[in-house]
């Protein structure tokens, strides 16, 4: 099988707005104390999760191990027909910090989106590159609750966070709350099933904005479920992750509760995916 692999890979990470704590302030990524470094592997397992958004599995070959914490992405160069320059792409981490041989990615497929295609465009038993662990939307020790509030696969971060939680065996109380379209977007349920029975503190909510009809779960944009579940963000730490429209919304209306660790991770509107 012929590999597909992006090349041009350059040591300059992707510049994300980074975490924003309370003030909401966008400050350039800071590297965390886990070190960055050019990684190859093979595309091990694909899944389609739904009718555009698709699971990756890859496992490590040059190095064969990687350490991260939960929330941390990688970086993808691509070259584009046409440019001089690649196309640089992050993808957040979806899978357990203890896993280091392999890891998940998580993505829907944006069109004529340079990284979207070039990933589902890769077949089992093909390599590819990519560089991390980078990023500092990071999960660390604490004692205060957390709060994850995620639109569309804003999810893959919190699914590597809360596996890592509860193979940690965590006490720690935490509350999901994941913004859909509709029914054909509907994934992972069964899995945070699983994860609740594990993590007795977790809960998660999912929410449709825009259901057929057949749903009988919550319904209704996902800003308004932080406005009605969230009493208090006096113990809490807030995690968000989706569109810029949905980060903004939420973290405005924790701030309007109260002051509290808020840390964004937009996804859309720094280019097509």
């Amino acid at each position: 099988m012929t590999n597909r692999t992006a090349r041009r890979h350059v040591a300059v990470p992707l510049q994300v707005p980074s975490p924003c704590v309370d003030t909401g302030s966008r400050r350039r990524n800071r590297a965390s104390n886990v070190s960055t470094e050019m990684f190859t592997a093979t595309v091990s397992r694909t899944r389609a999760l739904t009718h555009d958004v698709r699971e990756i599995e890859l496992t490590l070959a040059d190095p064969a191990a990687m350490t991260f914490v939960p929330g941390q992405w990688v970086s993808f160069e691509i070259e584009r027909e046409g440019s001089r320059l690649p196309a640089t792409r992050a993808y957040s981490i979806a899978s357990s910090a203890n896993r280091t041989n392999a890891i998940d990615l998580v993505l829907n497929r944006v069109a004529d989106g340079p990284g979207s295609g070039y990933l589902f465009g890769l077949q089992e038993g093909e390599t590819t590159a990519f560089r991390g662990p980078l990023g500092t939307f990071v999960l660390r020790d604490s004692p205060r609750d957390v709060l994850l509030v995620a639109t569309g696969t804003g999810i893959a971060p919190f699914r590597s966070m809360l596996w890592s939680l509860a193979e940690a065996s965590s006490s720690r109380a935490v509350t999901l709350l994941w913004g859909l379209r509709s029914e054909r977007d509907l994934y992972y349920q069964d899995e945070l099933i699983s994860l609740r029975e594990r993590l007795p503190g977790f809960s998660f909510i999912t929410t449709l904005s825009q259901p057929t009809g057949a749903w009988h779960g919550t319904t209704g944009r996902v800003t308004r479920l932080v406005q009605t579940h969230v009493a208090s963000v006096a113990n809490l730490e807030a995690f968000l992750c989706g569109n810029g429209g949905m980060v903004r919304d939420v973290r405005d209306a924790l701030r309007r509760k109260g002051l509290c660790p808020i840390r964004v991770e937009p996804y859309y509107g720094i280019g097509k995916a």
